[in-house]
């Protein structure tokens, strides 16, 4: 009996040395998550909220004061170039126009009336020249019998008379055509002066109507028949009568944060959503990056503001659809995701496995245990990336993966240096550190942000991976 007694003893106390022996083993182990380096695809995105805006849209504004006496469109209309949008009152206007039309058209008779008369009094004064020339013949010959007195000092006489008065007439048809000439020149003067009249009573009322500058959808008719509209002045905005929008060409206008605004390039793939089309994606690229940062409160250019404080800020960029629908109106709300850089068959981990240690973190002395010497897991590894190289920068942080290493559930944790490369929504690109099948510690995160390297952990198993980021 007694030996029996002394057998179930031993085997008690076997079997509490084994139990103890094995949650004490376990108590200096942190529990962490595990994840492997795999292969996939990665694809960068930046996300951005605006609003849907035409390429090319006009602020039709009055260009005259006035009472609108007929609209011919309202919101939603699609128009043509030159199709008559509006109209204002224009009686003075046409009664004006007609006025200096009859002037104009008057000073044209009174033109050609002048020009008549001067061609009449180029004909006298070629008459008078005949005479004169006739006359002063008479003269000289009458001259020369007189001397010879063989004619009557009469019939002399009356030579000289007729010689005079022919000289007289010249002079008068002389006269005659610089007048005829300066009534030409005035009546020329008078047609400038009520062409220029006529063009301007014109451009007045042309500025009474209002066609459409090119193809278009009328999208904002902010006014009313009857209403009486005014022209701006100086910093003073004039009326306007409505919104004519190109929507061939439709952008979506969003804001990008300064954080993302690096990575967006000009001509980049996005893929945008519509608040008011739901389960659609519409394609599109970027036309146009923002070189002015917009404060995010005020919505105000950067430059624009006297204010010091350090807000954040966006930058708008414009993406351009590419096959926009017929029903898209200015104003959707629209979230764009734009595609910044993209990895085929790209070695990845998780990116809650990348971890910064300062140089110094690195040489401390680790929970499971004395290293005396900080070294990688193998020699392949050892060679492609140095936990902390001498060149390291003593004054940066060094980026990189706690590799697990060892067998069993039981291993060690051992930082590795890694450069990455392109971040996805889940994944990061490691371009140098890892390989393909590497298992590295995913979590938790308030055991990784104070996990020491070379420190001797236990995986938690799946069922346990419920612990959320604090």
């Amino acid at each position: 009996m007694k030996k029996i007694i002394l057998i179930v003893v031993c085997l008690a106390v076997a079997v509490g040395g084994i139990i103890y022996a094995t949650i004490h083993r376990d108590s200096g182990l942190a529990a962490v998550q595990a994840g492997k380096v795999t292969r996939r695809d990665l694809v960068t995105i930046v996300s951005a909220s605006g609003q849907i805006k035409p390429k090319d849209y006009v602020n039709i504004g009055a260009n005259a004061f006035g009472k609108i006496t007929n609209l011919y469109v309202k919101e939603g209309d699609h128009v043509k170039k030159g199709q008559l949008l509006a109209r204002l009152e224009n009686v003075q206007p046409t009664m004006d126009l007609a006025s200096t039309r009859s002037q104009l058209e008057s000073s044209r008779y009174d033109d050609a009336a002048a020009q008549a008369t001067y061609n009449q009094a180029v004909l006298d004064l070629d008459r008078a020249k005949a005479d004169f020339q006739q006359k002063q013949l008479d003269y000289q010959r009458g001259k020369e019998l007189f001397n010879q007195q063989l004619i009557a000092k009469s019939d002399y006489d009356t030579r000289v008379a007729a010689f005079e008065m022919s000289k007289s007439q010249l002079a008068q048809a002389q006269s005659k055509i610089l007048q005829a000439k300066a009534q030409s020149e005035s009546a020329k003067g008078h047609i400038a002066q009520y062409g220029a009249q006529l063009r301007h009573a014109a451009d007045v009322l042309s500025k009474t109507d209002y066609p459409a500058p090119y193809d278009g959808v009328i999208t904002n008719v902010p006014v009313r028949e009857g209403e009486t509209v005014v022209v701006g002045i100086q910093n003073s905005p004039g009326s306007t009568l409505m919104t004519l929008s190109d929507m061939s060409v439709v952008t979506a206008e969003v804001k990008v944060d300064e954080t993302d605004i690096v990575n967006v390039r000009v001509g980049q793939a996005a893929e945008v959503t519509i608040d008011a089309m739901p389960n659609r994606v519409f394609p599109g690229h970027v036309t146009e990056i923002g070189d002015n940062a917009i404060l995010r409160s005020s919505g105000v250019s950067s430059s624009q503001s006297t204010t010091g404080d350090q807000e954040a800020k966006d930058f708008k960029v414009v993406v351009t659809l590419d096959n926009p629908p017929d029903n898209l109106r200015p104003g959707l709300s629209t979230t764009a995701k734009i595609t910044t850089a993209r990895k085929n068959d790209a070695t990845a981990v998780p990116i809650q496995a990348l971890v910064s240690r300062k140089p110094e973190e690195l040489k401390i002395t680790p929970v499971g245990g004395p290293h005396p010497k900080l070294q990688p897991a193998s020699a392949s590894t050892a060679s492609a990336s140095p936990v902390a190289s001498q060149n390291q920068d003593p004054a940066h942080d060094i980026t990189g993966v706690f590799v697990l290493t060892g067998s069993g559930d039981k291993k060690t944790a051992e930082f590795r240096e890694v450069k990455t490369g392109v971040y996805g929504s889940t994944d990061v690109e490691i371009v140098s550190g890892l390989k393909e099948g590497d298992q590295v510690v995913t979590g938790p995160y308030r055991v990784l942000r104070n996990l020491k390297n070379q420190t001797r952990v236990k995986i938690e198993k799946p069922a346990a991976n419920t612990e959320q980021k604090s």
